[in-house]
């Protein structure tokens, strides 16, 4: 086993390090991660690498997400999750603000991170900082709400459907949207359906190959070498003469236009070997698989 990719249904209850113990038993190799944390209350979708594919970590951690949450209204909780305290409370919202409170978060936002989170702040956990009883500032960053939908409204319950970008915190947005809507919320389930474009549906736990079809679910174009140019893509040769003239292949969506920034994939025959990018119109290695 070089490379593989992982589709795990990550039960409730389980951190996702624990969720990787069993993997790492089977493989028989402690080279395996995951490409995003799903809280311990969460379930879903995690994509899980071994081997030389965890070199891909950082692409497949800047893929969009899907989510399916349940916000429960009327009670905040220091960690925005049910296994925190109550911090505060407040009346039910009617539905009709609930639906006006999400019309607010589409588009790119700017959230504050939950103090309970593994960010970090001046190089230690946030969370642990707020264990300690010194809850850290937290800063807005932007983040990007794809679509929002009102699923189900059975108060003091609503059930949320989220597609946003790497970087959102589900929990946050409850507590926002709360706010907005007049009331105090946490967020009391929490499963995550696709990841990029890699489904729940697809989670059966089976070893899977870092293939053309992974690199087009990463949105990620690629090259078609042969292998005598892979070999000198693996001893890092300088790659504009071997790439030259060399056609891009999109499955997804149009070409990125001349002069813009592009990662992609580069395969020899099956075989990915290398990821690069072009910035300022050269190409340049981001990460060699061989």
């Amino acid at each position: 086993m070089n490379s593989a990719i992982i589709l795990l249904d990550k039960k409730p209850g389980l951190t996702s390090f624990d969720t990787l113990r069993d993997i790492k038993r089977s493989l028989g190799t402690r080279k395996v991660g995951h490409t995003g944390t799903l809280d311990k209350f969460a379930s879903g979708l995690l994509v899980v690498l071994a081997g030389r594919a965890l070199k891909l970590s950082r692409w497949f951690s800047l893929c969009d997400k899907k989510y399916q949450g349940r916000l429960h209204f009327g009670i905040e909780t220091n960690t925005l999750d049910p296994e925190g305290d109550v911090i505060a409370e407040a009346p039910l919202p009617s539905r009709e603000n609930v639906e006006k409170a999400l019309s607010q978060f589409t588009g790119e936002i700017m959230q504050a991170p939950p103090e309970y989170s593994a960010i970090s702040v001046n190089g230690q956990r946030a969370s642990d900082l707020a264990r300690k009883g010194k809850p850290p500032e937290m800063k807005k960053r932007p983040v990007s709400i794809h679509k929002i939908d009102l699923l189900s409204w059975e108060p003091p319950f609503a059930d949320i459907f989220v597609h946003c970008s790497s970087g959102t915190y589900i929990r946050s947005l409850a507590r926002d949207i709360a706010l907005s809507a007049g009331s105090r919320a946490h967020l009391c389930s929490l499963v995550r359906t696709q990841v990029g474009g890699f489904s729940l549906d697809d989670a059966d736990g089976s070893l899977r190959p870092v293939n053309k079809v992974t690199i087009s679910a990463l949105g990620l174009p690629h090259f078609e070498i042969t292998p005598p140019e892979g070999e000198k893509i693996i001893q890092g040769k300088p790659l504009e003469p071997l790439l030259k003239d060399k056609s891009l292949f999109f499955e997804q969506k149009d070409l990125p236009n001349d002069g813009q920034d592009i990662t992609a994939a580069v395969f020899s025959e099956e075989t990915l070997v290398a990821v690069v990018e072009k910035t300022g119109g050269s190409w340049k290695y981001a990460c060699v698989l061989g």
